[in-house]
C-alpha cells in the first residue's frame, strides 16, 4: 500500500509538471485568439500609423501556433542530452526554467506593447512541452515496479488529458477567457511549474539511471527504498543487475546510431510507425470540426465552449480508464482496438458529415462521432504510444528513441496543422479518407508485427525483438559448402 502511494505522489509530482502543460498550453491559445489578433492589429497601429491587412494578421497567427511546435521539436531534440547528462528528474526540474519565461513574456506582452514577445512565449512554452513528454514517461517507468510500470507511464496521458480539459475550463469567458484576462491567461501556467518545482525534489531519481548510467549501486538501493518502502528488492535489483551486465562497456547512443544499427531495426520501425500515427490519425482535427458540428446540431454559440469541454472530459476519462486496464489488457489489445474502432468511426463520420444538409438527425450522429473518436484514441494510442519506447529499448538507446519518437511527434503535429485546411478544401466531406488509412495500415501493423510487452521485464523484451531482428540474417545463408552435383538436369 505505501509502495503504491509513494508510486501514486511521484507520478503527480512529475505530471502537474509535465505532460500536463503540453494539453493545458495546447488548450489555452483557443480561447484568445480574436483578442490577440486584435492586440496585433492595434500594436502595428501604434507602431507605423497603418493597420494590418487580414492577411498579414493571418501570417502573424499562423506564426504564433506555429511557435508551439517548433519549440516542441527542439525540446524532443534537447531531451535525450539532457536525459544522459544531467539525469531524469534534474531535467525536468531544469525543464520549468522555460514555461516560467515563457509566462513571463506573455503576461507583460500586453504591457509591453510587443506581441513578438507571445510569440516567443509560445515557442518556449513548446520547449518546456517537448523535453517532459520525452522524459516523463522515461522517469516513471525506469522507476515502476515491473507489474505497474505500463499503469505508472500510462499517467504522462492522463495529465495530458487533465491539462487540456483545465484549459479549455480555465479559458472559460466567466474565468480568464475575456478580452482584458488573456495575458493572465497565457501566463497561468507558471502555476503547475511552481508546484512541480517544489514538489518534485522529495523525490528520488530514476533507480535504472543511477545503476546503469551512472553505475551508482548505493544511490540506486537508496532511490529504490524511498519508492518501494520496505518491500523485499533482491529480485529488482538482479533483474537491473543482469541489464547492467548485458549493456556494460557501451555508450549511451545517438539518434542516427539507431538507424545503423541491426539489433535495434523492430523496436526503431514500431515507434516511427506510431508515433507518426499519434498525430497523423486525425484526433486533434476532431476538436477542428467540434465546434462546427455542435452548431449545426442546434447547439447556441454562446453554449458551444461548455459543450466542447465534454470533448475534453471524454479523453481524459479513457485516458484513466486505460491507466487502470493496460497492464491487465496488454498493450497490443488497447492498440488494435483503438486504432480500429476510430478506422469505423471515421467513415460513419464521413457519411454524416456528407448527410447533414439532408437529413435532420445527422449532426447529431456527427456529434456522437466526434466523442466516439476522441474516447478510441484515449482508450489506446493516447497513452500506449509514449510507454513503448521505454519498452522495447535498452537503456543505452532509451534517450535516442525518445528524440527520434518526439521529434516525429511534433513534426506530425506541424504536418497536420499546416495541410488540414488544404485537405477539407480539397476533399469537402471526405477530408478524413487520409486519417482512415493511417488507421487501417496501424492496426495491421500493430496486429502482425508488434509483440506484447505486458509483464515482462526490459531485458526479457530486448531478447525477443533479438529474436525478430536477427532472424532472416540466422536463414539467409542455408548453403553450407562446396557439394557435389549428382545431375545436370534442369
Amino acid at each position: 500500500q505505501l509502495q503504491n502511494k509513494i508510486l501514486i505522489l511521484t507520478a503527480c509530482a512529475v505530471g502537474i509538471g509535465g505532460t500536463f502543460q503540453y494539453g493545458y498550453n495546447i488548450s489555452i491559445i483557443n480561447a484568445p485568439t480574436s483578442y490577440i489578433q486584435r492586440f496585433m492589429n492595434e500594436t502595428w497601429l501604434e507602431r507605423t500609423g497603418a493597420p494590418l491587412g487580414s492577411d498579414v494578421i493571418l501570417l502573424l497567427w499562423s506564426f504564433t501556433v506555429s511557435a508551439y511546435p517548433l519549440g516542441g521539436l527542439t525540446g524532443a531534440i534537447a531531451a535525450g542530452p539532457m536525459a544522459i547528462m544531467l539525469g531524469r528528474k534534474t531535467s525536468l526540474l531544469l525543464n520549468n526554467v522555460f514555461v516560467i519565461i515563457a509566462a513571463v513574456l506573455s503576461g507583460f506582452s500586453r504591457m509591453a506593447k510587443s506581441f513578438e514577445m507571445i510569440i516567443l512565449s509560445r515557442f518556449f512554452t513548446g520547449l518546456n512541452a517537448g523535453i517532459s513528454m520525452n522524459i516523463q514517461p522515461m522517469y516513471l517507468a525506469e522507476s515502476a515496479p515491473k507489474k505497474l510500470r505500463g499503469a505508472v507511464a500510462l499517467t504522462s496521458a492522463s495529465f495530458t488529458a487533465l491539462g487540456l480539459l483545465l484549459g479549455q475550463v480555465v479559458g472559460l469567458r466567466e474565468l480568464l477567457g475575456a478580452e482584458n484576462s488573456w495575458p493572465l491567461l497565457l501566463a497561468s501556467n507558471a502555476v503547475p511549474a511552481l508546484i512541480q518545482l517544489m514538489a518534485l525534489p522529495w523525490f528520488p531519481e530514476s533507480p535504472r539511471y543511477l545503476l546503469i548510467d551512472r553505475g551508482d549501486k548505493e544511490s540506486c538501493i537508496s532511490a529504490l527504498q524511498k519508492l518501494r518502502g520496505h518491500c523485499d528488492l533482491s529480485a529488482e535489483l538482479e533483474e537491473m543487475l543482469a541489464e547492467q551486465a548485458a549493456t556494460d562497456g557501451q555508450r549511451a547512443k545517438k539518434p542516427w546510431e539507431l538507424f545503423q544499427d541491426r539489433a535495434v531495426r523492430w523496436q526503431l520501425l514500431s515507434i516511427v510507425v506510431l508515433s507518426s500515427a499519434m498525430q497523423l490519425c486525425g484526433n486533434d482535427s476532431m476538436y477542428f470540426y467540434a465546434a462546427y458540428v455542435f452548431q449545426e446540431a442546434g447547439i447556441p454559440q454562446e453554449k458551444i465552449p461548455y459543450v466542447v469541454i465534454g470533448t475534453g472530459s471524454c479523453e481524459l476519462i479513457t485516458s484513466v480508464t486505460c491507466n487502470i486496464i493496460i497492464d491487465y489488457a496488454g498493450r497490443r489489445p488497447l492498440l488494435l482496438g483503438g486504432y480500429s474502432s476510430m478506422a469505423g468511426w471515421a467513415i460513419v463520420f464521413m457519411v454524416a458529415l456528407s448527410q447533414q444538409a439532408r437529413i435532420s438527425w445527422m449532426p447529431y450522429l456527427s456529434m456522437v462521432c466526434i466523442f466516439a473518436y476522441i474516447l478510441s484514441f484515449g482508450i489506446g494510442p493516447a497513452g500506449v504510444t509514449g510507454v513503448l519506447p521505454t519498452e522495447v529499448f535498452d537503456q543505452m538507446s532509451r534517450p535516442a528513441a525518445y528524440v527520434i519518437c518526439g521529434s516525429l511527434l511534433w513534426f506530425n503535429l506541424f504536418l497536420v496543422g499546416t495541410a488540414f485546411p488544404f485537405i477539407v478544401k480539397t476533399l469537402a466531406h471526405f477530408c478524413y479518407v487520409p486519417f482512415f488509412l493511417v488507421c487501417i495500415c496501424t492496426a495491421l501493423y500493430v496486429g502482425f508485427f508488434l509483440p506484447e510487452t505486458k509483464g515482462k521485464s526490459f531485458l526479457e523484451i530486448s531478447e525477443e525483438f533479438k529474436k525478430r531482428n536477427f532472424k532472416s540474417h540466422a536463414h539467409a545463408f542455408p548453403y553450407k559448402g562446396p557439394e557435389e552435383i549428382k545431375s545436370t538436369v534442369l
